[in-house]
């Protein structure tokens, strides 16, 4: 087979559309011109549309983790008061970031594989009225769960907390309503539903956050949300942007808004619905159920009839397609395989069989095309 023909079923980088791809190769061009200055403000105004909100939205050449950081260093001060969710790895690293910043943390733990309760939040909040901020994961790619972000932002914003969102690996896919909704800060990443290579983040910012933002105390520079205003007034960066990458984003949010959000969404949860279905009709667990069941990512159980790991090695060598272990606790006892971005319903068919064959190759007890007729069934239901 091709070995250099690598099918990325991860939750994430995710694959990359041939037009953003050649956007990448584009010479570059200076940053501080009006040419560079119509493509941020063009980009900046699909992303807003993307986030929900007609509030100031950013972008910085870093990982999703950069925005995670700038949201909490230009929000929270040594001492402040936060609660987290931590439902997995990445509510983990929720966190991690605050208790970096010195703040003192309350930690709403959530089962791995389970959703938050907002009554939860409602609780914790009502025992600590001083807290300063909510921090809260929309997609849990470590587990396949999603939170529910409407219902928590309901509770928060009749509170003077700010509800910060990590919408790293949902942003494109999962619907976000900021402004409806009452979400404070949103940050994203761009090698996920983007559409992206990795290297750009992506913060949304409110009204209400900036009222905490021009108090904060903690030490920032280049992550300063104040900068990053003041240089949008002029239609610029503080910093050098990420000239190549803003080609390529200006090609996928453009691509987003033809396809319509709406339509997106309904993509992800068709991808996901198929991929539900085939590990079911092959006689494999799902590890969410389908009430918090992720749009982007699906995690399945192992069991003693096969080796995940095994499993993954065989995909990955044989039939060139990628995908992801579990974490920590979870390792070895799940496999992930992401659906989101450059994607579409066709390839969750490709991807189950490619499944399906490494199963039986493995030497697991399976009915060939089980699982993919299952898919199929759901596919032939779907919309387009």
């Amino acid at each position: 087979m091709f070995r250099e023909k690598r099918e990325l079923r991860i939750p994430g980088p995710t694959p990359v559309p041939p037009q953003a791809l050649r956007a990448l190769s584009r010479p570059l061009m200076g940053h501080r011109t009006e040419e560079f200055s119509s493509i941020l403000m063009r980009t900046t105004e699909r992303l807003k549309r993307i986030l929900g909100t007609k509030a100031d939205v950013y972008t910085f050449a870093s990982s999703g983790t950069g925005a995670m950081e700038a949201a909490v260093a230009n929000t929270v001060s040594a001492s402040d008061k936060v609660i987290v969710v931590v439902g997995g790895k990445f509510g983990e690293r929720w966190s991690e970031l605050c208790r970096a910043f010195g703040a003192e943390v309350e930690e709403i733990v959530v089962e791995p594989g389970k959703a938050v309760d907002p009554a939860a939040v409602e609780q914790a909040l009502k025992a600590a009225p001083e807290t300063r901020a909510v921090f809260i994961t929309q997609n849990e790619t470590s587990t396949g769960v999603e939170h529910d972000v409407e219902s928590v932002a309901r509770i928060v914003r009749d509170t003077d907390a700010l509800l910060i969102v990590d919408a790293v690996s949902s942003l494109g896919a999962i619907e976000m309503r900021m402004d409806d909704w009452g979400v404070d800060i949103v940050a994203a990443g761009s090698q996920k539903a983007l559409m992206l290579p990795p290297g750009l983040a992506v913060i949304g910012v409110s009204e209400k956050a900036w009222s905490v933002i021009e108090k904060c105390r903690s030490p920032r520079y280049y992550f300063d949300l104040i900068a990053c205003r003041k240089n949008m007034d002029k239609e610029t960066t503080p910093f050098t942007p990420a000239v190549s990458m803003f080609y390529a984003l200006d090609q996928t949010t453009a691509m987003i808004e033809e396809e319509g959000l709406e339509n997106v969404y309904r993509r992800h949860q068709d991808m996901r619905d198929m991929i539900r279905a085939a590990a079911r009709a092959t006689g494999l667990e799902l590890f969410a159920s389908d009430e918090v069941a992720s749009r982007t990512i699906t995690a399945i159980r192992g069991d003693s009839t096969f080796d995940v790991e095994k499993l993954r090695k065989r995909l990955a060598t044989v039939y060139n397609i990628e995908v992801a272990g579990g974490q920590s606790e979870l390792k070895g006892v799940i496999f992930r395989i992401g659906h989101m971005g450059y994607m579409d319903r066709i390839d969750m068919v490709s991807t189950w069989a490619a499944v399906e064959l490494a199963l039986n190759d493995l030497g697991r007890p399976i009915e060939i095309g089980a699982g993919v007729k299952a898919a199929m069934e759901v596919m032939s239901k779907c919309e387009f």
